[in-house]
């Protein structure tokens, strides 16, 4: 059985929050990509904290299982001057990074200018600016969400860093 040329990669992007957890799954083979899936996970609001990172949790592992993908890569946590907020959101990252890396898949971790930097081209890039992007790039990904757009936007950007490292860039 002779070997494909080009082989393609699934890479899970995750943009993590205790309210809206974003999710987006694409393909990549060679310069070309290629939209998924995508989706938003909302751990009900009244629920105490650890049965938002459950849910968040076996939620993400429900993707996972779901899409098969190969990578996965997520936004690092903002921080701000609200420390209570902070750590919550780092929670739920965890949460959600733990699905993937539990699924023996690598994490890739990226700041969130960088994931800007890497669709818009710039690292001050306003939401309404990575979610037009994330559209012209994935044109068949139709409505997204803003939360579903930025996990694309990691994943994407995930792409870009891959396609450096292994040009050697």
């Amino acid at each position: 059985m002779a070997m494909a040329a080009r082989q393609s990669t699934r890479i899970l992007g995750i943009d993590p929050g205790l309210r809206h957890t974003g999710w987006g799954v694409i393909v990549v083979e060679g310069a070309r990509l290629s939209h998924v899936a995508h989706g938003v996970i909302s751990p009900p609001d009244s629920a105490p904290l650890s049965e938002r990172l459950l849910f968040l949790f076996e939620a993400m592992t429900q993707v996972v299982a779901a899409h098969a993908p190969d990578e996965a890569a997520i936004e690092e946590t903002f921080v701000s001057t609200n420390a209570a907020s902070t750590l919550k959101l780092g929670h739920a990252r965890a949460a959600a990074m733990v699905a993937p890396a539990r699924a023996g898949l690598p994490v890739a971790e990226y700041a969130a200018r960088l994931v800007k930097k890497s669709i818009v081209g710039t690292g001050a890039a306003e939401k309404d600016q990575v979610a037009f992007m994330v559209r012209r790039l994935l044109p068949t990904a139709g409505v997204v969400t803003a939360d579903a757009a930025d996990a694309l936007a990691v994943a994407i950007a995930h792409a870009h860093a891959r396609k450096a490292r292994m040009l050697g860039g």
